[in-house]
């Protein structure tokens, strides 16, 4: 949690606000491979990158 809060302190420091839905997409994309490794939808993720 103290991540998330020194991370933020840093977009609202230096006025980096443009990298949030950069970050966000990055962890969106990273948890549909982790939790679709295993799965019949793995190929079709794959197929995406």
């Amino acid at each position: 949690m103290e991540f998330l809060r020194d991370l933020w302190g840093f977009l609202k420091a230096r006025k980096k606000f443009w990298l949030l839905p950069i970050i966000l997409t990055l962890l969106i994309f990273g948890a549909l491979i982790v939790l679709t490794s295993g799965s019949a939808i793995a190929p079709f993720i794959y197929t995406l990158f």
